[in-house]
């Protein structure tokens, strides 16, 4: 799940990442990258968390609970999160491929 995690990300965010990478080495990594977007090039911050499906609720809610804490780090979690939660999402699917051909609808 790890590696599928890590190519994930490098898909979505379009940005290279060791393929040996702890959980917080990759929130760093991705917190120095989404800093940089908001610095720099905030619409497309936007577009990614759009395209990869952030809850705008729950990220506008977090940042406010938490204001001065580094939103880099915030958001990278929140990516993290997501993907995984789509990783799973698809397992789950491909799982339903192996039942019987009499039992599906």
């Amino acid at each position: 799940m790890k590696d599928e995690l890590i190519q994930s990300i490098q898909n979505d965010l379009a940005i290279i990442l060791p393929e040996k990478i702890t959980r917080e080495e990759l929130e760093v990594k991705l917190a120095d990258h989404i800093n940089q977007l908001i610095n720099n090039n905030f619409q497309q911050l936007i577009y990614l968390l759009y395209r990869i499906d952030i809850n705008e609720g729950k990220l506008k809610q977090l940042l406010q609970e938490n204001p001065g804490e580094n939103a880099g780090r915030m958001i990278a979690q929140l990516i993290i999160d997501r993907q995984l939660k789509k990783i799973k999402t698809r397992a789950s699917f491909r799982s339903n491929d192996q039942i019987p051909d009499d039992e599906k609808w």
